[in-house]
């Protein structure tokens, strides 16, 4: 017996304008239900995987997050990525990327929660040879 993770929820204060952001980084929809004053959005997953689940709490974060997401590029390459996340509102939080292409890039989201921004999979092919 197994159970799968249906959500990975993020505590924020304003879960639809989060949701939004998140629907832009990942290309995945927001639920069609969701509203501007819900206390809950969902950008749903495109196949069975787990979607993400925006829920309004009264406080704000205060500390370094406990669990990220790391997010690999696809169709462009891990520096235009968070050029571009750069662009929807997230912050650059940590540069760990290195001369030689290996490492990655703390982000965090409108509300600081961090995630990572690693090499895409060509990035990651081309290094390996």
């Amino acid at each position: 017996m197994t159970s799968l993770i249906r959500h990975i929820t993020v505590d924020c204060t304003d879960p639809y304008a989060l949701a939004g952001f998140w629907s832009e980084v990942t290309g995945n929809p927001r639920h069609p239900d969701d509203k501007p004053d819900d206390t809950a959005a969902l950008v749903m997953s495109p196949d069975d995987g787990p979607s993400l689940l925006f829920i309004a709490v009264p406080e704000g974060k205060t500390a370094k997050n406990r669990l990220h997401l790391d997010l690999q590029p696809s169709g462009c390459t891990r520096d235009a990525e968070v050029e571009r996340l750069l662009a929807l509102g997230a912050s650059l939080v940590a540069d760990l990327r290195n001369p030689d292409g290996t490492g990655w890039a703390v982000m965090a989201d409108p509300e600081g929660n961090e995630f990572c921004v690693e090499r895409s999979a060509a990035e990651r092919a081309t290094a390996a040879v």
